[in-house]
């Protein structure tokens, strides 16, 4: 006990020696500063960072959007052998929208608010795919490709007769060039078909679409839960169709079969999720820009893959068509200050 009494009191003895001996006087704040400092810039150059990865993965997703969605065209095509055009268009946006509505119930999105807009905008979803998919049966896929790409020319027009919004510089320029260009796709009209005017409908349709999304965008409507509307919308009034036209409602072959699987999950479902996801890092005219290659995959896909034979005058129709689609992204110093336009496509 002694000696453990002896040991507490040096060691008392050594911690109030050193308590008491002067210290050199150090300056915490400087040193917090430095660290603070520090800290905030590391903290800084890793959301840079991050923020770097998300824009490169956002604009790498709208280049495999594309590509998928270039890569219909053949694919399509190719299906119609074995499918009812209507058919294939309702069975694919119907296997689309169930998962899409599983999401929105597990996210707990409601799946039927503002219904009115689910039908007007999937009603226009309707005539745009099946236009274009009757069309396919009868002209090109990269004609059908790069006529599709004819909405840029289209969607001035339309915002100008329905919502009094007049074209922009860039806007009037693309609708010129984009023209140019399907006049040289079709060899002056005169090589232009009754699926070449089923396509062009299309891309009508297409233009429309785009306005009436995006005025509900801005009215603030949840565009997942829109999407399941109008994919529901599509698929059911393709199968009533087909069964007031009665239609043949057999796949004629597996693989025509696993085509459609195909065009519901990826195209139509993974492609479109896609988009929205990048959508909202990306700004609108990369957008623009990134997707107006859709068309070009088109027809690479088709002349590849597709074994279509290329004719010049056609391929340097669907340059000009994609140079449209390029100037109608464009947005000069002026027009900046303008709503961006909504980009979209299932």
């Amino acid at each position: 006990m002694l000696s453990f009494r002896t040991y507490t009191v040096y060691e008392l003895c050594l911690n109030s020696r050193r308590l008491v001996t002067p210290q050199p006087f150090r300056s915490p704040q400087k040193a917090d500063h430095k660290s603070i400092y520090s800290n905030q810039d590391n903290f800084s150059d890793l959301m840079k960072s991050i923020t770097k990865h998300k824009k490169l993965l956002s604009e790498l997703g709208l280049f495999y959007s594309a590509a998928v969605w270039g890569a219909t065209f053949f694919l399509v095509k190719d299906a119609l052998t074995d499918v009812d055009p209507v058919v294939l268009v309702g069975y694919r946006f119907l296997i689309a929208a169930i998962p899409l509505g599983g999401f929105c119930l597990i996210a707990k999105k409601p799946l039927f608010t503002n219904v009115k807009h689910g039908l007007v905008a999937g009603g226009f979803l309707w005539l745009l795919y099946i236009s274009q998919t009757i069309g396919l049966g009868v002209t090109t896929a990269s004609n059908s490709g790069f006529i599709t790409g004819l909405f840029v020319a289209f969607v001035p027009v339309f915002s100008l007769l329905l919502f009094r919004r007049r074209p922009r510089v860039t806007e009037i320029i693309a609708t010129s060039v984009s023209l140019m260009g399907l006049w040289m796709l079709t060899g002056g009209l005169t090589d232009i078909n009754e699926g070449d005017l089923s396509t062009l409908i299309s891309a009508a349709t297409y233009a429309l679409h785009i306005l009436i999304l995006d005025k509900y965008a801005k009215d603030g409507d949840d565009l997942v839960a829109l999407s399941f509307q109008q994919f529901s919308v599509v698929g059911a009034a393709s199968l009533l169709t087909g069964v007031i036209l009665e239609l043949q409602f057999s796949i004629m072959s597996n693989k025509t079969a696993w085509v459609v699987l195909f065009l519901a999950l990826v195209p139509t479902l993974s492609a479109f999720v896609v988009q929205v996801v990048a959508q909202k890092t990306t700004k609108p005219y990369r957008v623009s820009l990134i997707l107006a290659f859709e068309p070009v995959f088109a027809g690479v896909f088709a002349w590849t893959l597709g074994n279509e034979t290329i004719i010049f005058h056609r391929a340097i129709g669907g340059v000009f068509i994609f140079l449209g689609m390029i100037i109608s992204g464009i947005r000069l110093k002026a027009e900046s200050k303008k709503g961006p336009m909504l980009s979209t496509r299932s």
